[in-house]
C-alpha cells in the first residue's frame, strides 16, 4: 500500500470511528436484529434494520469495539441504507471477498478503503464482524455471531464513541 493510500485509509477509519453514522441507533419499527461478538478483541456490535418491501428503509448499530470494527459498521450502515436485499447480499459478498478472500476491491465504492485492513491480517475479523452481524440480522438469526477463534489477539478496544 502506498503512502497516499495508507493515509486515506487511516483518515477514513479514524473519521468513522470518531463520528460513526447511524450510531447508537435502533430505528423505530426495526424488524431485523442481530448481535455480534469478537471474543479475541471484545468487539461487540448489534445491528438493527427496518426492512419493508424488500428494501432497507432504516439501519442502525450500537456496541463498542476497536476503531476498525466501529468504522466498518459505520460505513456499512451508510452503504446498505436504501438498498434492496439482493443489492445488500451482493455487497456483503464483495466486501467479504475483498477482506477475507483476497478478492478485488472493485465495485465496492467508498468501502474500497476497508481493503487497507488486509495490511493487518489480525484485524480482518474486526472489519468483517459488522458485516456478518448484518447478514445474521437479515436472516433473523437469534444466535450471537462470533468470529473464529484461530485469529491472533487484537489490541484492546478503543473507547466507545461519544
Amino acid at each position: 500500500m502506498d503512502t497516499l493510500t495508507r493515509d486515506l485509509y487511516e483518515q477514513v477509519i479514524l473519521e468513522h470511528n470518531r463520528h460513526p453514522r447511524h450510531y447508537p441507533e435502533n430505528p423505530a419499527g426495526s424488524n431485523h436484529h442481530a448481535h455480534g461478538f469478537n471474543p479475541l478483541c471484545n468487539d461487540e456490535i448489534s445491528v438493527h434494520l427496518k426492512v419493508e418491501d424488500g428494501v432497507v428503509q432504516a439501519v442502525g448499530f450500537e456496541g463498542a469495539g476497536c476503531a476498525i470494527a466501529i468504522a466498518s459498521a459505520s460505513m456499512m450502515t451508510e452503504a446498505v441504507l436504501g438498498k434492496n436485499l439482493d443489492e445488500v447480499e451482493k455487497l456483503f459478498g464483495k466486501v467479504h471477498a475483498m477482506l477475507a478472500e483476497d478478492g478485488a476491491a472493485e465495485n465496492t465504492g467508498k468501502l474500497k478503503v476497508l481493503a487497507g485492513v488486509k495490511e493487518f491480517p489480525m484485524r480482518v475479523k474486526c472489519a468483517t464482524l459488522p458485516w456478518h452481524t448484518l447478514q445474521a440480522a437479515l436472516e433473523n438469526r437469534p444466535d450471537t455471531v462470533s468470529t473464529e477463534e484461530d485469529t491472533p489477539s487484537c489490541p484492546q478496544p478503543a473507547p466507545q464513541p461519544q
